[in-house]
């Protein structure tokens, strides 16, 4: 019997109570669920299905653990636990991903055919928006989720051009690396999509010197980490660029005194780009946990040398 600790909020259990049994059930895992409000004997647990936000800091009573499964994409806040030393593993789930390309692709397109001006009735004025092939974009990291919006953007007809840390290909997409590589990427897009994830490498990757490479009008989203940006910086930056529409911030609800709330070229939204389904995510976790107890390999290891470095 395979032994499952939940360690999330008692509302995202409720989201999972009975999806993640019936996933595991498809697959043949004999199982055991229990929540941290069950108070199991951290010795018996096999595996931890796991929100960086929970109570659970210290692993070091889990003796027999054999992976802890993340339940966001996200795991800037657990990977550099040093008391955890079983696998790491991120979500990465389909609709995660789709989530992640609508809400790219749609602001995209809002800032490339200028609906804004649109619904602020600026008056009859009939001039076309370029085509596609006329507005370059660029996608600052290229996992799995910024390759997925890099191909369906490409698939419209956007020049897209992708930064990563590391060599990438993606056909149809212009693949760059590097510091030169990120400049070429910044200087020459009139939409930056930020989808790196979030280490002390990245911390303020958009800092006031690398906002300054973007074209003037340029348009900055950011739906990947609110770390990545120099709130500051930004804020000084929109004196120039067109606009910044954000999905994620370092201070979550964003502060009703924020200034991006009340910034004329700020459009805010609350988080929802990728949002993890407990329907379809439940099924990446059970299988984790089959190949786990199969002897295979788990699926969407996270590489945590630099976090523990």
């Amino acid at each position: 019997m395979t032994r499952i600790l939940f360690a999330a909020s008692p509302e995202r259990w409720s989201d999972y109570r009975d999806v993640l049994p019936a996933a595991l059930e498809a697959r043949g895992v004999a199982h055991e669920i229990l929540t941290l409000a069950d108070a199991p004997d951290p010795a018996s647990v096999d595996w931890v299905v796991y929100a960086p936000s929970s109570a659970l800091q210290d692993f070091t009573p889990y003796t027999r653990l054999k992976g802890v499964l993340n339940l966001w994409a996200g795991v800037e806040d657990v990977e550099g636990n040093r008391s955890l030393t079983a696998p790491l593993a991120r979500m990465v789930d389909d609709a995660l991903t789709q989530g992640m390309v609508e809400w790219v692709t749609g602001h995209v397109l809002r800032h490339h055919l200028g609906i804004d001006a649109h619904l602020r009735g600026a008056g009859w004025d009939p001039t076309p928006p370029p085509l596609a092939a006329d507005r370059p974009v660029a996608i600052l990291g290229l996992g799995v989720l910024g390759a997925a919006c890099a191909r369906a953007l490409a698939g419209l007809g956007f020049p897209v051009t992708g930064w990563s840390r590391g060599p990438k290909e993606i056909e149809g997409v212009t693949a760059l690396t590097g510091a030169n590589g990120l400049r070429r990427a910044l200087s020459g897009a009139e939409i930056v999509v930020l989808l790196v994830p979030h280490a002390r490498a990245t911390e303020n990757l958009m800092d006031a010197e690398r906002l300054g490479w973007m074209r003037d009008g340029a348009v900055l989203l950011n739906p990947g980490r609110g770390a990545l940006i120099d709130d500051e910086a930004l804020l000084a930056a929109l004196d120039r660029l067109g606009h910044a529409t954000l999905d994620t911030f370092r201070q979550e609800p964003l502060p009703e005194d924020h200034p991006f709330w009340a910034h004329p070229k700020v459009t805010v939204t609350p988080h929802i780009a990728s949002a993890t389904r407990p329907a379809s995510a439940a099924h990446v976790i059970a299988e984790n946990i089959r190949r786990g107890e199969a002897g295979e390999p788990l699926l969407h290891l996270v590489d945590r040398r630099e976090a523990l470095a």
